[in-house]
């Protein structure tokens, strides 16, 4: 497990305290949480937060964190979302160890512990349909109306239970509730079901069971079945705790888990409901799971961000009982604080425009010393090739410049990166729309590496690629994939959908020196004054590279930082 974030500057908050307290009072030797996600969707960065938090809590107190498949909803699950969950909690840095599990392996446990509470007259099999379920339970201000089948005889109740079981009855029409307090003013306490039938193919058992346990009444006994002592969830749940508690009570584990809340991450310009990514998906608006527009691991990992940026991230953002929203800018601000230390540097024009130095020899070629990233000296130099035709930025030229234009303009020197100063002496563009088609140049041949010897000072700095040497590239800017700070956030009758940033992929083509052509997996760049990108690891094309645009190079959140 990798958590060295937390092990060097372990992190106080409310459930560490009460974990420390547990352990200092003797109440629990040993700490075990665990991570148990649904398998019906990709995991995405709210899920990172949680497990951080499961994982990070238990190897704090050396522990263990166990992965589990909340695997009771067949018709939503499949073994496509079980990799993916392995592959991304693994990615991000943490590992289970031999603790792997599936609720489908406890379905014959939890169908023994429902038949008990049936046999102590704390459940009963109920015939009331969906909708006539909903009119006994009322509403938390009036008390609930008791089912009809609420006082059913217990032999009859186990023999209609055990014919659910062998499929006997259609799909909805019993179920299996526990008798608990129909005038509670929490609703989850009003006869909650335990117990539904759902013909439905189990990706782990196939056809075996016919009914599955509802997920308030499988949790709380997964989590004891494996001796978890603290049960760390969202705040959504804590309404369920009440239930949680009965469960285990009645059930009588010796030292049942404790459940505890935090507050769920709240993302601006982001959806993080798996139902509403799953919709993005399944309707085409995205390019699938890992599309590297979308909040999953999965697309994040695509689109270049590391695992201990997400890690910090989480720790930043700290552990809470209040609900808010995170600027997004945070996160990207995490990710750019390490990529400004690790990720080499590189040149590439992503909006071309040829120069042609007229008093460099045609035919002539040489290497010239770059420095690959000015933050770390270990990280060295690198050749990259210096010829009489180059690419710029088609911005980093304007015909008719104002003062403070450091660029290049006709009479204007500029400092080309790693090489010479250059001044224009002309240009040529198109008489019909207008555009710079090329900028001539002259180059002082004594000024390599960019110093002049008589000591003249040039303001101006602009990268470049060799023309004869550039690597074409598909380069694709990414931006939010929301245009709404609060997308969820729309009118009665309106569609989050329509929040959708149509400008939130754009696909380029640049030139980009020769080292880029084929970089090792997962190496992540700074292209100069441009950004941060990595190569496509999924279009990946050798003699073609695809760049995504991991995020630019600064933004608002920088400079709120830097005041904090």
């Amino acid at each position: 497990m990798n958590t060295n974030e937390s092990n060097h500057n372990p992190t106080s908050d409310f459930i560490r305290d009460i974990v420390a307290d547990d352990v200092q009072s003797g109440k629990h030797t040993r700490i075990i949480t665990r991570f148990p996600p649904e398998p019906n969707g990709y995991l995405h960065i709210g899920h990172a937060k949680a497990i951080c938090i499961d994982f990070g809590v238990a190897a704090e107190f050396n522990g263990e964190c166990h992965l589990r498949m909340d695997d009771t909803n067949p018709a939503k699950e499949n073994m496509e979302y079980v990799e993916s969950i392995r592959n991304d909690v693994r990615w991000l840095g943490f590992d289970w160890g031999p603790h792997f599990y599936f609720s489908a392996d406890y379905f014959e446990r939890m169908y023994e512990a429902a038949a008990t509470l049936i046999r102590k007259e704390k459940a009963y099999v109920c015939e009331l349909t969906m909708d006539e379920w909903k009119d006994y339970r009322g509403i938390p201000t009036q008390p609930g109306k008791p089912s009809p089948f609420r006082n059913r005889p217990i032999g009859e109740s186990l023999d209609l239970f055990a014919r659910m079981r062998a499929g006997q009855f259609p799909d909805g029409t019993l179920c299996v509730r526990a008798k608990i307090d129909m005038s509670s003013p929490n609703l989850h306490l009003r006869d909650p079901v335990m117990y539904r039938i759902m013909r439905a193919h189990h990706y782990r058992t196939g056809d075996k069971w016919c009914i599955y346990p509802t997920y308030d009444f499988a949790h709380p006994l997964e989590d004891a079945f494996e001796n978890i002592t603290h049960s760390l969830c969202t705040l959504e749940f804590e309404v369920h705790r009440p239930l949680y508690d009965w469960f285990l009570r009645e059930l009588e584990f010796p030292q049942p888990p404790r459940q505890i809340e935090f507050a769920r991450l709240n993302l601006t310009y982001t959806v993080l409901s798996k139902r509403r990514l799953l919709e993005l998906v399944r309707d085409g608006l995205v390019n699938g799971w890992d599309d590297p527009r979308m909040p999953t691991i999965a697309g994040l990992r695509r689109r270049g961000f590391t695992p201990a940026s997400i890690r910090t991230f989480c720790k930043r953002i700290g552990v809470t009982k209040f609900d808010g929203y995170t600027d997004i800018a945070l996160l990207e601000f995490c990710l750019r604080e390490e990529l400004n230390r690790t990720a080499p540097r590189a040149m590439a024009v992503l909006n071309p425009v040829k120069v042609v130095i007229e008093n460099y020899p045609a035919g002539q070629e040489e290497w010239l010393e770059a420095v690959n990233n000015p933050e770390d000296s270990s990280a060295g130099t690198r050749q990259v090739p210096f010829s009489r035709e180059l690419y710029i930025e088609a911005d980093d030229f304007m015909e008719d410049a104002p003062r403070k234009f450091f660029r290049l303009a006709p009479g204007r020197e500029v400092r080309l990166r790693y090489g010479y100063l250059v001044t224009c002496t002309g240009f040529d563009k198109d008489p019909v729309t207008g555009r710079i088609t090329q900028v001539r140049c002259n180059y002082d041949p004594a000024t390599r590496g960019g110093n002049a010897p008589d000591g003249r000072k040039v303001k101006g700095t602009i990268h470049w690629v060799s023309a004869p040497h550039a690597v074409r590239a598909e380069v694709r800017l990414y931006d939010r994939l929301f245009k709404a700070e609060h997308p969820e956030e729309v009118s009665a009758g309106q569609d989050y959908k329509m929040n959708l940033n149509t400008e939130s992929l754009k696909v380029i083509h640049a030139l980009v020196e020769p080292g880029l052509a084929n970089p090792a997996p997962d190496i992540r760049f700074q292209f100069e004054r441009k950004g941060y990108f990595i190569q496509d690891r999924v279009d990946f094309r050798q003699d073609s590279p695809v760049y995504n645009q991991i995020v630019p190079l600064k933004d608002s959140w920088t400079k709120t930082a830097a005041t904090e």
